[in-house]
C-alpha cells in the first residue's frame, strides 16, 4: 500500500536527482557547438556583436560557439527559429530592439517574447539623433518644432521602414511636441540618407553610427540626440529631454535571448561571459567608437527592460494610429 509518506518522499527523491542531473549538465555544458543566432543579415551591429562575442565564449567555454544570420521580416524568421528551438543552450538569439516593436505592426506573431523566450542581457544601446539637411532654416529642435506647427504636414521625414526603431521615435516626438509631419518610408537606413544628404528629404531620426561621419562633415545638421543625456559620441548635440522635449528617451539596443525553459545554470554562465566581454578596455573602446555604450543588464533587469518597451511601443502605435497589418 502506497501512503502519502512514500508518494512525498518519491517526489523529493526525484526532485533531488533532477536538479543532479541539470548540475551534471550545467557542468558538463558545452558538449557540443553552440549556434547564435542573429536575426539580421551579415554587416551591422548586430551581426558584429554576436562574432565577437562567440569568439569570445568559444575560448571561454572550450567549445565553438558560431553565427547564423537569419534575417528577414523584421526580424521575425530568426527570432521565430530560436523560440521554437529546444531549450539546451545550444541556441541563442542576437537581436535588436524590433522585438519589442513588431508585436505592434504585425497582427499576428508565430512567437510570444514573454512567453517563448528568456531574456539574458541587454549587451548594448546607442541613441538616435535628428538630423535635417542643412538646407533647411531650422538650426535647433525648438526652431523645428515651431515650423513644424506653422506648416503641419508640409515638412517630411524619412525613416528605415515602417515599424522601425528610427520610424517610431519621430512618431514619439510627433505626440509629444503636438506636431504634425510627414511620414517616408524607405527599405533602409541606407537609401533614406541617401535621399536626405541630396536634399529630397527635410529630416530623419537617424542611428548615430550611420549618421555622425555626416554630421562631422557638414553634410547633415543634428538637432538632438534621443537620450536622455547627451551623447558622448555627438557631446555638442543636447538631447531630445534638454531641448524642451521633457522626458523624452528612445534608445537603440541589443540584448541577447535564449529559448524558454533554458536551464538557468547556463543562462548564468552565458551572462557572465557576456559581461566579461562588455568590461573588457577593448570593447569598450570599439563600442565607443560606434556610438554605443556597454548595459551588462542582469536577466531580471532585461526581462522587465523588454516589458517596458512592449508597453512603451504599444502606446506609441496606439497615438500614432500605427495599424498591424
Amino acid at each position: 500500500m502506497t501512503t502519502r509518506r512514500d508518494v512525498l518522499v518519491g517526489g523529493v527523491a526525484a526532485a533531488i536527482a533532477g536538479s543532479h542531473a541539470g548540475q551534471a549538465r550545467a557542468q558538463d555544458y558545452p558538449a557540443k557547438p553552440v549556434r547564435i543566432l542573429v536575426s539580421t543579415a551579415p554587416g551591422g551591429m548586430a551581426d558584429t556583436l554576436g562574432r565577437l562575442l562567440a569568439s569570445h565564449l568559444t575560448q571561454a567555454l572550450g567549445q565553438q560557439f558560431y553565427v547564423e544570420n537569419r534575417g528577414g521580416a523584421g526580424n521575425i524568421i530568426g527570432i521565430e527559429l530560436v523560440a521554437k528551438s529546444p531549450p539546451d543552450g545550444y541556441t541563442f538569439l542576437l537581436c535588436a530592439g524590433t522585438i519589442t516593436i513588431n508585436h505592434i505592426i504585425y497582427r499576428k506573431l508565430p512567437y510570444d517574447v514573454l512567453r517563448d523566450l528568456t531574456p539574458i542581457t541587454q549587451l548594448v544601446s546607442l541613441p538616435n539623433v535628428l538630423v535635417v539637411n542643412p538646407a533647411q532654416p531650422f538650426k535647433t529642435l525648438a526652431e523645428f518644432i515651431a515650423a513644424a506647427k506653422a506648416n503641419p504636414g508640409k515638412i517630411n521625414f524619412a525613416s528605415a521602414g515602417v515599424g522601425s526603431n528610427l520610424h517610431l521615435s519621430m512618431e514619439l516626438l510627433k505626440g509629444m511636441a503636438g506636431i504634425d509631419v510627414g511620414h517616408v518610408p524607405y527599405k533602409g537606413v541606407g537609401p533614406a540618407m541617401s535621399d536626405l544628404l541630396g536634399g529630397h528629404i527635410a529630416s530623419m531620426v537617424s542611428n548615430v553610427a550611420s549618421a555622425k561621419p555626416h554630421i562631422d562633415s557638414g553634410k547633415l545638421r543634428a538637432l538632438a540626440v534621443t537620450s536622455r543625456t547627451r551623447a558622448p559620441a555627438l557631446p555638442d548635440v543636447p538631447s531630445m529631454d534638454e531641448a524642451g522635449i521633457k522626458g523624452y528617451e528612445v534608445l537603440n539596443w541589443f540584448g541577447m535571448f535564449a529559448p524558454a525553459g533554458t536551464p538557468a545554470p547556463i543562462i548564468t554562465r552565458i551572462h557572465a561571459e557576456a559581461k566579461a566581454l562588455l568590461q573588457t578596455p577593448d570593447m569598450k573602446k570599439r563600442l565607443a567608437g560606434e556610438g554605443a555604450e556597454p548595459i551588462n543588464s542582469t536577466p531580471s533587469d532585461f526581462t522587465a527592460f523588454v516589458k517596458s518597451e512592449m508597453q512603451q511601443w504599444s502606446e506609441v502605435g496606439r497615438v500614432a494610429k500605427i495599424q498591424p497589418e
